[in-house]
């Protein structure tokens, strides 16, 4: 019905108009359209007037096109009061509208009158407003005389949770059962001998006979490499004479070796008879001449001469006096020495291993997680056990001051001049560590007997005197604009100073940080002092201010 009534009204208007006016008029008809009507917006609360954690239902209900692209509040925006539950969008269509719907529950858990502001609406990208709502939280009841009134307890030592170091030491006993295989397996466990290791550790004699068992299946002469055999049949009977005569043979010549022989015999130590000594000698130049001189002997010779040889290494064995008793006894303590410093051998491999394992841990930690990041986990760290360690959320003083730390604000009492007390009403500190450490964080709430604003630039200039009594030199001050994740806005100090430790008289820069709020009548304040330079403070002092808020409702 518009479009035709647009269409008569340029019929009666072209009649006026020249003729190209109403030409372009025409052209211009299909691009006119029915302008969207604005979107409704309407908000509303079921009460007024609740009791400490009751629940204020607060309804947002929104009339727009069905195109419309419509965002509702999120997150803490009616701040002061919590949000408990935001519930699912109710939706009603009416021909090409819409009716959005969305329920909020809230609440307080002070006493007091606060207002809800507006929340925002956004419609199409363009913001739209609702109406504040004033809400009267009153306190619970409390029949005195029906109910008995108790003291506020005291802080109690709670349990600390060692779950974390239980985790700790498991990894740890892995590890060194990981080691501990390790060196079993590689250095402590009783491998099997192989053959070479259990002939070595035969007796001269017997071992002799066996290598020259072994040259006797050896395959040498059927392939026509005499030279190889002798060599092998001489350096079998050199080393036993060596072993087990004591007679220097394997670097002696074949002269110098039967001079000895013969010494030994005339000496009474080696009771041999002349024929053996002769024919040991013919062995050794029958040798000499295949090795040098390219000689080859028969095969039945060869094969003689393993045979004498092996007669040769008996007739030694049994012409050696019987071992004394103190030959006995060195004997038993060399091999004793021997086992001795196998062990050693064997510790110090271990060692070496272990050493080995740490070094290639350590230095694979370090690649991996940085060099100072390693050295605070092994030898520990202050604030970085505080910064790993179970952190307490908790509320501090009134006016509230709501934050996280590290371990619980421990209450102060302080004692104020007389002149002081005449101007404050109530005076609640709570602190942890101390200005002067490596890390500290203190609250204080103040409520004052006359509703005034409160002297915020006279505060901080009393916690930084109180900074100078405490030796920190050279204060650097800054000050900013702080917002809590509520929406509250304070005045943020901050700056550097200098502070000589206690024990070492040196001297180490060191941070700060002055948040204050404050109304009519109150001002709270949070003061945290760390080390420049430490990561783990920065932050623990991050984590703070995240989680910083207050309540400015007294």
């Amino acid at each position: 019905m518009i479009g035709i009534e647009r269409i008569r009204l340029f019929l009666r208007l072209s009649a006026l108009l020249p003729k190209q006016v109403a030409l372009l008029c025409l052209f211009l008809i299909p691009f006119l359209g029915v302008s969207q009507s604005e979107p409704r917006i309407s908000s509303e609360i079921d009460t007024a007037s609740i009791k400490i954690g009751e629940q204020v239902q607060y309804k947002i209900t929104v009339e727009a096109d069905s195109t419309d692209l419509v965002h509702f509040p999120e997150g803490q925006t009616f701040s002061p009061l919590e949000t408990v539950e935001a519930l699912m969008i109710d939706t009603t269509k009416n021909n090409d509208r819409v009716i959005l719907q969305r329920i909020y529950a809230l609440t307080q858990f002070d006493s007091g009158a606060y207002t809800i502001p507006p929340q925002r609406i956004s419609i199409n990208e363009q913001p739209f407003f609702t109406d504040s709502f004033r809400i009267k939280v009153a306190d619970v009841v409390v029949d005195t005389t029906k109910q008995k009134m108790f003291d506020i307890k005291p802080l109690i030592q709670v349990e600390r949770s060692y779950a974390k170091l239980w985790m700790t030491l498991l990894w740890v006993f892995l590890a060194l059962l990981i080691v501990g295989g390790l060196l079993y397996w590689f250095v402590f466990r009783k491998k099997p001998l192989t053959e070479e290791e259990k002939e070595a550790l035969l007796p001269p004699y017997d071992r002799a006979l066996l290598e020259l068992k072994k040259l006797e299946n050896s395959r040498y002469l059927i392939q026509d490499e005499y030279k190889k055999y002798y060599s092998e049949l001489t350096g079998i009977v050199r080393s036993y004479l060596e072993e087990d005569v004591n007679v220097s043979a394997l670097e002696s010549t074949t002269s110098q070796l039967i001079t000895k022989l013969e010494m030994l015999k005339d000496a009474g130590e080696l009771n041999l008879e002349d024929d053996t000594i002769e024919q040991f000698q013919k062995i050794l130049q029958t040798a000499d001449l295949v090795k040098f001189a390219k000689s080859k002997p028969a095969l039945t010779v060869a094969e003689q001469d393993r045979k004498l040889v092996e007669q040769i290494v008996e007739k030694t064995h049994d012409a050696l006096p019987e071992p004394t008793d103190e030959e006995l006894l060195q004997n038993e303590e060399y091999l004793e020495e021997l086992a001795r410093k196998k062990q050693r051998k064997r510790i110090y491999w271990a060692a070496a291993i272990f050493a080995g394992l740490i070094f290639l841990g350590g230095g694979l930690s370090i690649g991996y997680y940085g060099y100072k990041q390693v050295r605070d986990t092994v030898f520990g760290y202050p604030t970085k056990d505080l910064l790993e360690g179970e952190w307490v959320a908790s509320s501090y003083g009134y006016p509230p001051i709501e934050l996280e730390t590290p371990d619980v604000l421990v209450r102060q009492e302080i004692k104020l001049p007389p002149e002081t007390e005449e101007l404050i009403k109530e005076l609640q500190t709570f602190s942890y560590g101390s200005y002067v450490g490596v890390f500290s964080v203190a609250t204080s709430s103040v409520t004052y007997k006359e509703q005034n604003e409160p002297n915020f630039e006279a505060a901080i200039g009393s916690i930084l005197t109180t900074f100078e009594g405490a030796g920190v030199k050279n204060i650097i001050t800054k000050q900013e604009e702080f917002v809590t994740k509520s929406g509250v806005k304070g005045l943020k100090t901050f700056g550097t100073g200098n502070l000589k430790t206690p024990l070492d008289n040196d001297s180490k820069k060191a941070k700060y940080n002055i948040l204050t709020f404050g109304g009519k009548g109150f001002m709270q304040q949070v003061v945290i002092t760390w080390e420049e330079g430490d990561d783990y403070a920065e932050k623990m002092v991050a984590r703070i201010l995240n989680s910083l808020d207050v309540k400015t409702q007294v």
